[in-house]
C-alpha cells in the first residue's frame, strides 16, 4: 500500500525537476531551428553557374544571375548575398532591394537557388561610371568564403555620380521542385 504514494511522489517529483529544465524555447523556436544538418551553406560545396542579360547602352538595366547547386549535405541560406563589385579605383557593396525580404531556405543535395544583381550601365570612360572588373560574392553564415566572377557586362553608373553603384541583389529564390 505505502508503494503507490511513493511512487506517485517520484513520479511528481520527476514532473516538476523537468519543467524546471524548461530552456524557455518556443513552438515557433523549434520551427524556425535550422532543420538537421542545415548548417549555413557553404560556397565550396556549391556549383556556381552565372548567366546575364547584360544592358546593351549606357541608362539601359541589366541582370546578372547567380545559380547555386548545392553538391554537398543539406545546408541552410539565411539572409541575402552579399555582393561587391571591384573596379580600379575602388570597391563598393551592393545593397539589397528595397522590398526584398530575406526568407529562409533549405538546399537538400542537388538542390538549387539562384539570386540576382540588377545594375544599371553606366558610360565609358566617364566619372559618373564604375569600370567593374569583378564581382565578389559571399552567402549568410560564412563571410570569410568568398567566390569571384569576371564581370563583361559594362561599366556599372554610379548613384547621383557618387561613389556608390547603382545595383541591388535580390534574396536567394527557389528553383526546381
Amino acid at each position: 500500500m505505502r508503494t503507490l504514494p511513493l511512487t506517485l511522489a517520484a513520479a511528481l517529483a520527476a514532473t516538476l525537476l523537468l519543467t524546471a529544465c524548461d530552456d524557455g524555447k518556443t513552438d515557433d523556436d523549434a520551427k524556425n531551428a535550422d532543420p538537421a544538418n542545415g548548417s549555413a551553406c557553404a560556397i565550396g560545396d556549391l556549383g556556381v553557374e552565372v548567366g546575364a542579360g547584360a544592358a546593351p547602352a549606357a541608362g539601359d538595366t541589366g541582370n546578372v544571375t547567380v545559380t547555386l547547386t548545392n553538391r554537398g549535405a543539406q545546408c541552410t541560406l539565411k539572409g541575402f548575398p552579399s555582393v561587391d563589385l571591384a573596379a580600379e579605383d575602388g570597391t563598393t557593396s551592393v545593397s539589397p532591394e528595397e522590398s526584398a525580404k530575406a526568407q529562409p531556405l533549405t538546399l537538400g543535395k542537388g538542390g538549387t537557388t539562384s539570386f540576382t544583381i540588377t545594375y544599371v550601365r553606366g558610360e565609358a570612360g566617364s566619372a559618373k561610371s564604375l569600370a567593374v572588373r569583378k564581382a565578389s560574392f559571399t552567402l549568410p553564415g560564412t563571410p570569410e568564403d568568398a567566390h569571384d566572377l569576371t564581370w563583361s557586362y559594362g561599366e556599372v553608373a554610379r548613384r547621383d555620380g557618387g561613389g556608390a553603384a547603382q545595383a541591388s541583389v535580390s534574396g536567394f529564390e527557389s528553383s526546381g521542385d
